[in-house]
């Protein structure tokens, strides 16, 4: 039998925002998000509560926020305050454990099982850590325990914002029954509808379809569908990470509806790609070039095409141009992002990169010029 692991999902209460209030109190109980200008198509990245009263929500365009709070105050991002940060709270981790993976700048697991401190209570240690992040960091944190991953993200949900939640082993057969399968990370608006005309809404109700009908219906991830309906999740705490792609995409204050036009912003993403692809060259080396192109009613679409062995270099233009000029047609509508980037392999095998939140991160990748 498996042996039982002590978990510990935190997640920052709304980061960007909460350390924008924090630096600047004159922000305090003002409905304040986050992101890009609403002129220059901007979009969300997160809001504080106040805001999402009204209904903001991060991924949101800037335009539609304003619409929902006219009172709303959108603010640039700092990153690089924004990564300090982090850093800090990782500084904090540390102090429990060592096995820590990082899934963004405001949010990890933390393996505490082999954890001695206050007795290896993993409810216990997650209190003190979301104490020590209030009092040396003046923010605020949630954090869910459990036995598994999976259950552990659920539960630093329960009780946001400042909440802490605790799954214990005995509990998990109950708590998964009423459980929502909209909870399930990987059910997507897509899945949830599938799922809902099998007759599916909670846990429980994946509890009564047999693994072979799940993967007769959803491929591979039907086994894992059937794993956390029973509030099963063997996945290890993860400190390093095998790297398959790397990308850069600009979402445009104006459609372009020329083909010149995006040859240009091409060549412009392509050397982004260079400076973020050069960090890591020296341990991983191209196999496929990818386009993606967002048209103007939210449609999207991507090409990829294999890097052959002739030599040529990646970053040849005239094939990421080609690319544009063939996938384009398929909507041959404006144009509101691009996106270039490589598909990846290690240069020796079992290549690694240590879990980093100091690049690439998606949300500065995507900000609009």
């Amino acid at each position: 039998m498996p042996q039982l692991r002590k978990i510990i999902h935190i997640d920052a209460d709304s980061f960007y925002a909460s350390v924008e209030t924090r630096d600047n109190p004159e922000l305090v109980g003002r409905p304040l998000a986050v992101g890009g200008r609403a002129d220059r198509r901007g979009v969300i990245a997160t809001a504080n509560y106040e805001a999402r009263r009204f209904g903001v929500h991060s991924a949101m365009a800037a335009s539609r926020a304003l619409t929902l709070c006219p009172q709303l105050l959108i603010i640039p991002p700092r990153f690089e305050v924004y990564r300090a940060v982090s850093a800090q709270f990782h500084g904090i981790f540390r102090d429990y454990t060592h096995l820590i993976e990082p899934l963004s700048l405001d949010e990890a697991f933390l393996d505490v099982t082999d954890c001695d401190q206050f007795q290896g209570s993993a409810t216990l240690i997650a209190a003190d850590i979301r104490r020590r992040v209030q009092a040396e960091l003046r923010l605020t944190v949630s954090a869910g325990i459990a036995p598994n991953k999976f259950l552990a993200k659920v539960a630093s949900d329960w009780q946001k914002p400042d909440g802490i939640f605790t799954i214990a082993p005995e509990q998990v057969p109950g708590f998964v029954l009423a459980l929502p399968v909209s909870k399930i990370n990987g059910v997507g608006r897509v899945t949830a509808e599938k799922l809902r005309r099998m007759g599916v809404q909670t846990c429980g109700d994946l509890q009564l379809l047999s693994l072979e009908t799940l993967v007769q219906r959803f491929g591979k991830y039907g086994q894992r569908l059937h794993d956390v309906a029973r509030g099963i999740d063997q996945r290890q705490v993860q400190t390093s990470r095998l790297r398959k792609s790397i990308s850069v995409e600009r979402t445009y204050a104006q459609d372009i509806d020329l083909m010149p036009a995006m040859i240009v912003q091409v060549d412009e993403l392509l050397l982004e790609l260079a400076t973020r692809f050069g960090k890591i060259a020296d341990r991983y080396f191209p196999t496929k070039r990818v386009i993606k192109i967002k048209y103007s009613d939210f449609t999207q679409t991507t090409l990829e095409e294999a890097i052959g062995d002739s030599g040529e270099p990646w970053n040849d233009p005239a094939v990421f141009h080609r690319l544009v000029a063939t996938a384009w047609p398929r909507g041959a509508k404006p144009v509101r992002l691009l996106g270039a980037g490589l598909r990846l392999q290690p240069r020796r095998a079992g290549e690694l990169d240590q879990m980093s939140l100091f690049e690439d991160d998606p949300l500065e990748a995507q900000a609009g010029p």
